[in-house]
C-alpha cells in the first residue's frame, strides 16, 4: 500500500486548505521544491500535487513549479487541478509528471475522459472527491446528484484504470478516514484506489492497511505530515508490511 505525501499549491506555495475551503488557507512552505525533495528522502516512492488555483481557474496555474519539482526528484508524479482538455494533459506530461488527474471533467465531459484514456492510457487518473458520497466538481465549490460509487463504475467502464477518492468532510480535518465509505468505493469498483481525506495519525494508516486485500492501493496524507503527526518514513513502513 502506498503512502503518498500530498503537495497543495496556491501562488507557487505549498498549502492545506480545511475541506477545500480557500478561506481556510494555510501556508506550509514557499518553497515546495524543497518539500517534495524533503519527501523522497524520507521514502516517498509517489507524490501527489494539486494545483488549486488551478482547479477553482479551470486550468493549470501553477506549472512552472511543478516542472521545477520534476526536474528535482526522481520519483513519480501525479498531478491535477484544471486539467480539462486533451492539449492540457499533454502539456502537464511534458512537465515531466508521470500521472495527470481528472476531475470535474470526469462528470462534465465522460466523451473526453474516454479520448483521454485512449490516447494517455494508464497515465490518465480520475480523482472522484465527495461530501457524504455525493461527487462534488469545479474545485469542490459545485454539488452533482450523482454519487462517488455510481461514478467511479462508470469511469472504470470508461477504461479508467486509476481512481482517487476523496472524502472532502474529512480532508485537512486530522479527523480520521472514513472507514465506511472507502469500503463503498472497494465495492464498487475493481481498479485499485487511492484514498484521501482526514489521516490523522499512523493509528489511520494501520486501519486502512487490511483493506489493502480488497482492492486499496494508496493512502494520500497531507495535513498530517506537515504538522508532524504523521511520520512518513514510519506510515511508509506500515504501508509495506
Amino acid at each position: 500500500m502506498l503512502i503518498i505525501p500530498a503537495i497543495d499549491l496556491i501562488e507557487e506555495r505549498c498549502v492545506r486548505l480545511k475541506e477545500g475551503k480557500l478561506s481556510s488557507e494555510e501556508v506550509y512552505s514557499k518553497e515546495p521544491v524543497a518539500v517534495a525533495e524533503l519527501w523522497e528522502l524520507k521514502g516517498a516512492e509517489r507524490l501527489h500535487i494539486i494545483d488549486l488555483d488551478g482547479a477553482f481557474e479551470g486550468k493549470p496555474q501553477n506549472l512552472k513549479v511543478v516542472k521545477r519539482i520534476a526536474r528535482s526528484v526522481k520519483i513519480p508524479i501525479q498531478f491535477g487541478g484544471g486539467v480539462r482538455n486533451l492539449r492540457t494533459i499533454k502539456e502537464v506530461l511534458d512537465c515531466g509528471v508521470e500521472y495527470v488527474i481528472l476531475g470535474t471533467s470526469a462528470i462534465s465531459k465522460p466523451e473526453f475522459v474516454k479520448k483521454a484514456v485512449k490516447r494517455f492510457g494508464k497515465r490518465i487518473m480520475v480523482s472522484i472527491d465527495a461530501s457524504n458520497l455525493k461527487v462534488r466538481v469545479q474545485g469542490w465549490e459545485k454539488k452533482t446528484r450523482k454519487t462517488a460509487p455510481i461514478l467511479a463504475k462508470e469511469m472504470e467502464r470508461l477504461g479508467v484504470r486509476n481512481i482517487i477518492f476523496t472524502d472532502i468532510k474529512r480532508d485537512g480535518t486530522l479527523r480520521g478516514p472514513n472507514i465506511s465509505q472507502i469500503k463503498k468505493m472497494l465495492k464498487a469498483v475493481n481498479t485499485p484506489l487511492i484514498v484521501s481525506g482526514g489521516i490523522s495519525s499512523l493509528e489511520d494508516i494501520k486501519k486502512l492497511k487490511p483493506l489493502e486485500k480488497k482492492g486499496l492501493f494508496g493512502v494520500i496524507v497531507g495535513k498530517a505530515l506537515y504538522t508532524g503527526q504523521v511520520d512518513l518514513e514510519e506510515a511508509i513502513g506500515i504501508g509495506k508490511q
